[in-house]
């Protein structure tokens, strides 16, 4: 039986309500994990036992006598820390919130709550969840358990470091630019970025707390909240609780996302894209993937080097443009009117990431809506591919873990292959093919790398169709054996 520390949480669900265990007695023993294990990787940032343990005993005196809160009763769990939680900070990264205690959960949060979990601590995040690591001036730097000279990823660093050591059960992330399925992908956990629009982000930080106090909030475009766990069974069950549209929209709609397309390994249609000339792929990931398509070649499943008619460096180019015009209304008067001195000694060439932050924050709306003219059609052409493919294989990122880097953002560059390749675009553009077009991508741990690091696969699937990729998640455990637990956190 795998350890108490590792089973998923459908398996220690089903343990609470089977009485094997209590949820004081899970409670605790995350809390003894914290204790003992946290310091080393800084995961864990903030924790409520208190509150949580008043929680976990109701939960069990309400097992007792026979009532059941729903799928999670009991269920100690974590959530990042730009997600609201009452009465526990909420910070994002930023000092200047460090008292910031939310009134009011945040609506997933409330989702999860009602279906029984206890949210015992926050995890740690960069700031604003602005990086592809996890560091900032409040907590501090998260390390990966794998290796602590490496990052964990980002930004829901902290939420995959936690998971795959073993101090907590559950986490919700966010994700804009690969935050779910990066560090998913750097921990060699399971993360599911949500089909865009179908999980309210009310309660997200970014935006600024505050800004919409009522019901109504700016989730901003791309941007979408989902699970990370350590099993694809526990990404269905949780997608089948937070799964709702804001709450302003909930008097007359209603989402109940499809079932998979298939059911059996060897029926699914399977298309792969699996290197690109201007987004290469490092050997150490891209040895894992073959070894995965290899084997579900030998298993019997259609496999075909298929992707949609898009040219990746013009989807990429429509990405960054689309993000960077995100967190364009929270610059101040000053940084606008720096970047709009910019924009005029710009080369037409530069297609820095500097370069395309300026051009994205400092756009005209006309502009905007050409590029959204252009994702429509890149869309389109997604839902044309998927009426022959399930899913599309395709790396999650281009490397494995790298080292720690505090350095200037801009300047920051990672070797692929022995070759120096900008920071923002090794780490953004896989992630970037199914952002800019709002599609649902499942990351899976498919074994490690040459060097001794997790590597993840990302599973693409049909727009509204976020069970399929799940689906094929799990079914992939059978070749791959999943979530490996890493060295010293037994």
């Amino acid at each position: 039986m795998t350890e108490l520390q590792f089973q998923s949480a459908t398996q220690l669900t089903r343990a609470i309500l089977d009485r094997r265990i209590s949820s004081v007695e899970l409670l605790h023993f995350y809390q003894e994990r914290i204790k003992r294990l946290n310091s080393g990787i800084n995961a864990v940032v903030v924790t409520d036992f208190d509150a949580a343990e008043q929680r976990a005993i109701a939960a069990d005196n309400a097992l007792a006598k026979g009532e059941i809160w729903g799928p999670l009763h009991g269920l100690p769990m974590t959530v990042k820390d730009s997600v609201e939680v009452i009465e526990m900070p909420c910070t994002s990264g930023f000092p200047g919130l460090k008292e910031h205690f939310p009134q009011k959960n945040a609506d997933v949060v409330e989702s999860l709550v009602a279906a029984g979990a206890i949210i015992f601590g926050k995890t740690n995040l960069p700031l604003f969840g602005q990086d592809f690591q996890s560091f900032n001036d409040v907590y501090g730097q998260t390390n990966n358990p794998w290796d602590v000279m490496r990052v964990p990823g980002g930004s829901s660093g902290g939420s995959a470091a936690a998971l795959c050591s073993g101090l907590t059960s559950l986490e919700i992330g966010s994700d804009i630019g690969g935050s779910i399925r990066t560090p998913a992908h750097f921990c060699g956990v399971y993360g599911h970025k949500p089909s865009y629009g179908i999980i309210s982000f009310k309660g997200h930080i970014p935006p600024f707390p505050g800004l919409f106090p009522g019901d109504y909030s700016m989730g901003g475009d791309i941007a979408v909240m989902g699970p990370l766990a350590r099993s694809a069974q526990d990404l269905d069950l949780v997608m089948s609780i937070i799964t709702k549209p804001a709450i302003p929209q909930r008097v007359a709609w209603k989402i109940e996302l499809p079932p998979s397309r298939k059911k059996s390994l060897k029926d699914f249609r399977v298309g792969l894209w699996l290197d690109d000339p201007d987004f290469p792929v490092d050997t150490n990931v891209a040895d894992c993937i073959g070894n995965l398509v290899d084997k579900l070649s030998t298993a019997g499943v259609l496999v075909e080097d298929k992707h949609p008619d898009i040219s990746f460096r013009d989807c990429h180019d429509i990405y960054t443009r689309l993000l960077t015009s995100v967190p364009n209304s929270s610059l101040s008067k000053e940084i606008l009117e720096h970047f709009h001195e910019e924009v005029p000694k710009l080369a037409e060439d530069d297609k820095s990431f500097r370069a395309q932050l300026i051009r994205g924050a400092t756009m005209l709306h006309r502009d905007w809506i050409v590029l959204d003219y252009l994702r429509l059609m890149m869309r389109q052409k997604w839902a044309n591919y998927f009426q022959d493919f399930d899913v599309l294989v395709c790396p999650a990122v281009s490397v494995t873990a790298f080292a720690h880097d505090h350095t200037d953002f801009f300047e920051r560059t990672l070797p692929v292959n022995g070759q120096d390749r900008p920071y923002y675009d090794t780490l953004s553009a896989w992630a970037g093919l199914t952002c800019v077009s709002y599609l649902p991508a499942t990351v899976a741990p498919v074994g490690l790398a040459e060097n001794g690091l997790p590597v993840g696969i990302q599973i693409v699937g049909s727009y509204l169709e976020d069970r399929t990729p799940i689906c094929f998640a799990g079914l992939i455990k059978e070749i791959t054996g999943g979530f490996q637990p890493p060295p010293g956190f037994e």
